[in-house]
């Protein structure tokens, strides 16, 4: 998914520690044109930028889909990131520069490495009927961030822990492990409960979370984080305990060790400076949008019915931290 706003917030997204649990609100941001779908943005945001290495969290729908293209998300370049799909509803297409053609499906995950350069459109299909998910991204830590291009594809097996259903879908969780490409210590799991349920899960004390909620108000570690918000934890923690109320719970839980590095951050770009990302912008606008070398640094998505989406302006100032 691409970031479509008009006037993409930048800045330096820094690690920082935090005293407790914190509770993070989404904004609401309308992706698209004329038919835009709204989702909520819970990632990155002034109170937090990062968790982990995640950098970037959407949540979006129950939003009807009844006929092709109400998700209508032209070609557009990413950098130094992974983005991962995962769907609790619909049918998404995507195409990919490396002439990657696949479909986002409920219960099974996407993940497109950018490294030093990707492009991809996503499309919602004829039989989605409803656009229910999230998006997240990955910052790629500096050794890392300039690798080849890489798209996966994988099914993962739910399980029964306690009361809960739990779906690892990147990284590992709970001895369960994920083969798909990382580069940082990591983890990404649906978890569902029962109204009254609750579930324990040992986590790395190194690792810091967050639990995006869908549907309920679980307490999470004794706080409630109710549907829509994300609930951050702080290292430290080696367990998370996880407590539907009269609401069944479904949410996703994301964690990592704090990246340690400051990432500069601008529409779908991510770098490690003001002067990267604007040779990322010119490079975008003169091969892909200006035609100059289709074939250039983010290549060429085969199959779409559209052009690729031009950059936004740059602010007038350099891009700085985010304080």
């Amino acid at each position: 998914m691409s970031n479509l706003e008009r006037q993409p917030v930048e800045g330096v997204c820094v690690s920082l520690p935090a005293p407790g649990l914190e509770i993070l609100e989404p904004r609401e941001v309308p992706l698209g044109g004329q038919r835009s779908l709204l989702v909520r943005r819970t990632l990155p945001q002034r109170a937090r930028s990062l968790i982990g290495a995640w950098c970037f969290a959407d949540s979006y729908g129950p939003t009807p889909a009844p006929e092709a293209r109400t998700m209508d998300t032209r070609p557009h370049p990413h950098t130094g990131l992974q983005t991962v799909s995962w769907l609790y509803a619909g049918r998404i297409e995507h195409r990919d520069s490396l002439g990657s053609l696949a479909h986002v499906v409920p219960g099974q995950v996407n993940l497109m490495t950018a490294g030093q350069g990707i492009q991809h459109s996503e499309v919602s299909t004829a039989d989605a009927r409803i656009l229910h998910g999230v998006q997240l991204w990955v910052a790629l830590p500096d050794a890392s961030r300039f690798t080849e291009p890489l798209f996966e594809h994988f099914e993962p097996e739910p399980f029964v822990r306690d009361d809960a259903t739990v779906c690892v879908f990147l990284g590992e969780l709970l001895g369960r492990s994920v083969p798909l490409t990382t580069f940082n210590p990591l983890v990404a799991a649906q978890i569902d409960l029962p109204s009254g349920g609750q579930v324990r899960l040992p986590v790395d004390p190194a690792f810091e979370h967050g639990l995006l909620v869908d549907t309920g108000s679980p307490l999470l570690n004794g706080a409630v984080v109710d549907a829509a918000q994300l609930g951050y934890v702080p290292p430290g923690s080696d367990e998370l305990v996880i407590r539907a109320g009269d609401e069944a719970v479904r949410g996703v839980l994301i964690g990592g060790e704090p990246l340690g590095e400051e990432i500069v951050m601008w529409w779908n770009f991510v770098g490690r400076s003001h002067d990267e990302i604007v040779s990322f912008r010119e490079t975008w606008q003169s091969e892909a949008v200006g035609q100059d070398d289709p074939n250039g640094r983010f290549g060429v998505v085969h199959g779409y019915d559209g052009d690729p989406l031009p950059a936004p302006a740059l602010p007038n100032a350099a891009l700085r931290p985010r304080h």
